[in-house]
């Protein structure tokens, strides 16, 4: 049996922002936004560049309780992690265009990791995996 994750759904305030932020100061690729008239909602699918694995789907709050989650997806954790083939040049490039770090580069076991915030304060991990670590391979 193979199976794998497509897609995590992000809460954003706003479609047009959030693609802003992930398309041009993360340089993610703009899979797909539809327009879903029957539901009056857009499908809005984001990848990190050269990315086989898992998308976010940017997924606009459509009610009060929903609202509340955004830039909390995981009650304050490091909720998303982004695996790169040079830390470094990643982590100049958006420092440089005001990504907000709330935790600067470290060396690790598994790697180097740097945390920063993203436009709705979601916490992200930008990180190089050692190349013996168990996923960086996959």
């Amino acid at each position: 049996m193979r199976q794998n994750i497509v897609h995590i759904a992000l809460v954003v305030k706003d479609y047009d922002e959030a693609i802003d932020f992930y398309v041009n100061k993360l340089q993610f690729e703009l899979i797909e936004d539809t327009y879903q008239p029957e539901q009056d909602k857009r499908w809005v699918v984001v990848a990190p560049p050269n990315s086989h694995g898992v998308s976010l789907l940017l997924a606009k709050a459509s009610k009060a309780e929903q609202h509340r989650f955004i830039g909390n997806q995981a009650g304050g954790r490091v909720f998303l992690f982004l695996n790169t083939d040079d830390f470094w040049r990643d982590y100049e490039r958006m420092k440089s265009i005001g990504v907000h770090f709330v935790r600067e580069p470290q060396e690790q076991e598994y790697g180097t990791v740097a945390v920063f915030e993203d436009l709705y304060g979601n916490l992200w991990d930008l990180l190089q995996l050692k190349p013996d670590h168990p996923i960086a391979n996959r």
